[in-house]
């Protein structure tokens, strides 16, 4: 979420939705970066970009919450061209 009015940008924040599910995706995320291979190279992509450690494992969150979202969608198990591996 912004924190915007008028001509006032200010810094962005993660806050607002729902904590519990935030917090999942959170420690999945930072595991995931960790351990999984395709969250691990979009991680490492965003830090060689130049981006903070907390606004790549947030976008890493969005990852995997799309990902997982594609999952429930086709109803079927993980698979590399659900998660973005060609």
């Amino acid at each position: 979420m912004n924190r915007d009015s008028g001509t006032l940008r200010g810094q962005r924040h993660i806050f607002g939705g729902r904590s519990d599910v935030r917090r999942v995706l959170y420690v999945a995320a930072l595991v995931g970066t960790r351990f999984n291979p395709v969250l691990k190279a979009f991680y490492a992509k965003l830090l060689v970009a130049g981006k903070p450690k907390k606004v790549a494992l947030v976008a890493c969150m969005h990852k995997l919450l799309i990902i997982l979202n594609a999952i429930a969608r086709t109803k079927s198990p993980w698979r590399n061209e659900i998660a973005g591996i060609a």
